[in-house]
């Protein structure tokens, strides 16, 4: 099957050498920027590609979402085959895209978009399609953020310091607010949403980052034998939807906080399977473009979608769970929350962990101090070994 790539940058040229080496799939046009066409095989109109009778699947991974949908609905209203790497276009669209491609009679796959290197989406598929009911799912979704606080516990760099490395080894952009904030690993767990469930939560999804973490949660943490982690966690009750991402307190002993550098941890927990966890790179040409040629792949073997039938999009409910947190708060603060525990704190801060309450009310609580001025960090605690 002969596969035109769009987009050039680092994950493009990862997958084009890739396809280079296959044995059976074939390297065909490359779409890139006006003025960018250096080689015969690069073009700069989508027309080239679509005009070319051989070409059998499309691959996307130019980022961004207006310009990569009016790519994606082209080539599979031609017909083509559609695989893409990009999280953004598939939050915003996969129903639209999945309805499309089921017209046509043809795949679009997205299991680069979640996870980098770690197959996760792609289980996640399959686990479905073969009849298991996933009741839950989540893990480290983000490799830039696990980069920072892996280097702010074990190297003792300060958060400002550790993002500056993230950034010159690649793994962060030069504005890294979508890492930071947890809207990329909110994404990731929107699409994992969609392919375990058929549900696109667009609405009611709870979304904390690591900004608020400083050397002292470091050490306090540690104190405790507990390390931090991003984690994204979606669950399924009674069909009702709870999904969300927060920062998280594990044991040290735990697998998620043995997670180093900038690795991933993805983890689906289903009625026959049990819990299933997948570790690897999260992020990076190769990772990432071994997760499309994946894709590619099933499409030689009749793989057509990674998404239930119908998927819709729906709105998340922040009450169905109910966890413990950690939270560091202005002393003043604490009394709005019921305590189980208090930590040692420094003066004038209080440190301590909640009573069992749901993530809606702990979030909204956060918000209300920080209008008010105050500095708060607050993450889930996790009983078990995650």
């Amino acid at each position: 099957m002969k596969v035109a790539l769009l987009g050039y940058g680092t994950v493009g040229v990862g997958v084009r050498q890739m396809l280079l080496a296959s044995p059976t799939l074939e390297a065909g046009p490359v779409l890139v920027r006006p003025g960018k066409a250096d080689e015969s095989w690069k073009v700069t109109a989508m027309e080239e590609i679509l005009d070319d009778g051989e070409v059998g699947a499309v691959v996307e991974v130019m980022g961004g979402v207006d310009a990569a949908y009016r790519y994606a609905k082209a080539a599979l209203t031609a017909g083509r085959h559609f695989v893409t790497a990009n999280k953004m276009l598939v939050a915003a669209h996969a129903p639209a895209l999945a309805a499309l491609a089921e017209e046509k009679g043809v795949a679009f796959l997205f299991g680069a978009a979640c996870g980098g290197g770690v197959p996760f989406l792609h289980n996640l598929a399959r686990a479905v399609g073969s009849g298991d009911d996933v009741t839950a799912l989540g893990g480290i979704l983000n490799g830039t953020c696990n980069y920072i606080l892996d280097a702010m516990e074990r190297r003792g760099q300060d958060f400002a310091r550790a993002l500056s490395g993230a950034q010159s080894l690649g793994y962060a952009e030069a504005d890294p607010g979508a890492d930071l904030s947890g809207l990329d690993a909110l994404r990731k767990v929107v699409l994992g949403c969609a392919a375990a469930w058929g549900l696109l939560p667009t609405e009611g999804l709870l979304r904390e980052g690591i900004e608020s973490f400083t050397a002292a949660d470091v050490a306090a943490l540690a104190a405790l034998g507990r390390r931090c982690r991003l984690m994204g966690r979606a669950e399924m009750q009674g069909g009702r939807l709870c999904a969300l991402v927060e920062p998280t307190v594990c044991p040290a002993a735990s697998p998620a906080a043995a997670v180093l550098e900038n690795g991933n941890l993805a983890w689906y927990r289903a009625k026959n399977a049990g819990q299933i966890t997948l570790l690897g790179q999260g992020a990076g040409r190769y990772p990432t473009a071994s997760a499309v040629l994946r894709d590619l792949e099933g499409i030689l073997e009749g793989e057509r979608s990674m998404l239930p039938r119908g998927c819709r999009p729906c709105r998340a409910e922040g009450g169905l769970l109910r966890r413990r947190y950690y939270v560091r708060c202005p002393g003043s603060a604490a009394a709005a929350l019921e305590a189980e525990r208090h930590f040692e704190g420094e003066a004038g801060t209080a440190r301590l962990l909640t009573a069992p309450m749901t993530p809606a009310a702990i979030h909204q609580w956060a918000a209300a101090r920080r209008g008010a001025g105050e500095e708060i960090f607050f993450a889930a605690w996790e009983e078990e070994e995650c």
